[in-house]
């Protein structure tokens, strides 16, 4: 049974999807991936079937239900079975196609060639199994701050103790890389990107190499905050961190002391419910909030020192 997968599919609203995609990501899946038939999702995700058993997949078939009563939309229909591990390594990857993000950025799954026109910035993405690939609403938020951070990049500078200084950014929960990647490509000089999956730290090796970003640009590092305080000789410019409310809030402090007066955050896996919440750690510790950008039930907030 180690080299079997559990292949999921489930069947829903496509204002749904976003949070499925949440849910799987919490319960752990390996893998996730969308296709969109009418009106509807046929959302895909795998898990190892050595570490589920069917009555976890039916306690996830009732968290999905019980996510869509939440929002008022019917419930999403569930299935399942057993796929062999070679089968599962390309299988989810047949329906993700290139995608592009905000005004600058296109993703663009590793393995298809490049689109002929190069008018935005792509990031070529071979995720594996780590969290990641554009398709979360939560991602595509934080990728769309980046893109108005840099845009203010000339006053950054200004702002810096020394003129021209490159930004030095620090991604919390890194993933796959994706938004380091994105960070480097727009003009950051130097980005710290630490995640406590050692998967997610190998697929930010992967994908620094497949983006051909030079190693002393994007440092992926095994932990959380505190490997980037170790590491760091002065403080961050940026902070980018996506990953969940409660986490956010417990990691304020120690995210807060890698800051500088201009610091700036952008915050998102955070749930429309939770954004006071959120909100409110971060004026505790010294930020300012000034702006929220949601997409469907997520949103991301964006922030500054006080």
């Amino acid at each position: 049974m180690a080299n079997t997968w559990w292949e999921l599919n489930i069947l829903s609203e496509q204002d749904l999807e976003d949070t499925i995609f949440w849910r799987l990501e919490k319960f752990g899946c390996r893998g996730t991936a969308v296709e969109i038939k009418g009106n509807v999702s046929v959302v895909k995700a795998y898990l190892p079937s050595f570490k589920t058993q069917l009555l976890d997949l039916a306690a996830l078939t009732l968290w999905l239900r019980q996510d869509a009563m939440c929002v008022g939309l019917p419930s999403p229909m569930v299935s399942w079975g057993l796929i062999d591990e070679e089968d599962w390594s390309s299988s989810w990857k047949q329906h993700w196609q290139p995608e592009e993000i905000g005004d600058r950025f296109l993703i663009n799954p590793a393995w298809l060639p490049l689109p002929e026109s190069l008018d935005r910035l792509v990031i070529r993405l071979d995720p594996g199994v780590a969290f990641g690939t554009g398709n979360h609403a939560t991602t595509q938020l934080c990728l769309e701050a980046l893109e108005m951070r840099f845009a203010e990049v000339p006053q950054s500078f200004l702002d810096s103790p020394k003129k021209g200084e490159p930004l030095i950014i620090a991604d919390i929960g890194c993933g796959s890389g994706i938004l380091g990647v994105g960070a480097i490509l727009l003009g950051a000089g130097k980005v710290y990107a630490v995640d406590n999956d050692p998967v997610a730290v190998i697929s930010t090796f992967s994908n620094r190499a497949l983006n051909d970003i030079r190693p002393e640009y994007l440092i992926p590092i095994e932990g959380s905050v505190d490997m980037v305080r170790k590491t760091i000789n002065q403080p961050v410019d940026g902070i980018v961190c996506n990953i969940l409310a409660d986490v956010i809030i417990e990691l304020l402090p120690e995210m807060t002391a890698i800051t500088k007066p201009t610091t700036w955050g952008i915050f998102s896996g955070i749930l429309l419910e939770q954004s006071k919440g959120v909100a409110d750690a971060l004026e505790q510790n010294g930020w300012i909030v000034a702006t929220l950008w949601k997409k469907k039930e997520w949103c991301c907030l964006n922030a500054r020192r006080s």
